[in-house]
């Protein structure tokens, strides 16, 4: 089969088309014909070498996010057939394939039937960033109705979906955004109040919109200076978020306001084969969310081929995109 592999790690150039074996379907696994795939963040850092910990033997087939008809179902599989159109976030790490192919084994337990309502790329756009912000928001927060709830970055991957979960949660959300463009994003998602943060700092905005206290719940997507922003911005006994904190940073804030901080990094439940279960789980409520209208993807207004991933990295990489970067399979 074709496929966009790398046989080393660097910028994305590194990418080529490859003929590779065509997987053969294996107990509790499925084998999916890929339609569509999205990039994300953890996707550079495994290709650039930066988590080389969990990238895939070379020559390897990257990105976790898959859309596409399930063409072979292994033994043990009942939930699913031969010609269920499914997504979900099933490989691209250590020890799986990834979906910048044309077929991709998956694990059962990490796809879902793919929400009638979407295209194939947009389906795509949804399972990585979906599961993070659930688990964020959700399992480590335990949001509750009421709650007082900071986004940082409306339009970015994880953001644009925690905004919509956290709003289905009943919360007050705030978001940041950078432009005029993206607060009306923010809004049309959901967000009771968008921020542009170019225009105030921490302390203003604080003091405008939480009388000084804080927010109970700040969600950092952005990592580096801005979970240092982030513990600024939580109010006293409040929870902050991250899901980028490969950093260093200085612990007294978290001290002196007695937060509490969870950090989600989403694939440690795929790596380990035993907790598979629970992102499957996750998808099938998030396609019934999907599919009453309740949560969409925010697509970014260019898609790609798959010959043209190493365009799609640089987009990325250049934090010039407007939502999910995601790419057709033309193969």
């Amino acid at each position: 089969m074709k496929a966009m592999v790398i046989k080393k790690f660097g910028d994305p150039s590194v990418f080529e088309i490859a003929e590779i074996p065509k997987p053969k379907v294996i107990p509790g696994h499925v084998l999916i014909q890929v339609k569509a795939t999205s990039v994300n963040p953890i996707d550079t850092k495994v290709r650039s070498g930066v988590v080389s910990a969990v990238a895939p033997a070379f020559p390897a087939v990257l990105h976790g996010d898959v859309a596409g008809v399930v063409i072979e179902v292994g033994e043990g599989v009942t939930n699913i057939k031969v010609g269920d159109e499914v997504y979900g976030c099933a490989g691209g790490f250590k020890e799986t394939g990834g979906a910048l192919a044309e077929y991709m084994l998956a694990d059962a337990r990490l796809i879902s039937h793919k929400p009638k309502n979407l295209t194939m790329a947009q389906a795509a756009a949804l399972p990585l960033v979906t599961i993070t912000a659930w688990e964020s928001l959700y399992n480590r927060a335990n949001l509750q109705s009421g709650q007082t709830v900071l986004v940082h970055a409306a339009t970015g991957g994880v953001g644009h979906v925690a905004i919509q979960l956290a709003k289905l949660a009943g919360a007050r959300v705030f978001t940041t955004a950078s432009s005029s463009e993206k607060a009306s994003i923010g809004k049309r998602l959901g967000a009771d109040v968008v921020i542009n943060y170019r225009e105030q700092s921490v302390e203003e905005y604080v003091k405008k919109y939480t009388n000084g206290n804080g927010f109970e719940i700040v969600f950092d997507t952005v990592g580096g200076e801005n979970l240092d922003r982030s513990f600024q911005a939580a109010a006293p006994f409040g929870t902050v978020l991250g899901i980028a904190a490969r950093s260093t940073h200085d612990l007294s804030p978290l001290h002196a306001k007695a937060l509490t901080l969870h950090i989600t990094f989403m694939l440690l439940k795929i790596l380990n084969k035993d907790l598979r279960q629970e992102y499957g789980e996750i998808l099938q409520k998030v396609t019934k969310l999907v599919e009453e209208g309740k949560l969409y993807p925010l697509v970014h207004e260019k898609t790609f081929t798959f010959d043209q991933v190493s365009e799609a990295h640089s987009l990325l990489e250049s934090n010039k995109a407007i939502g999910k970067i995601v790419l057709t399979n033309e193969w």
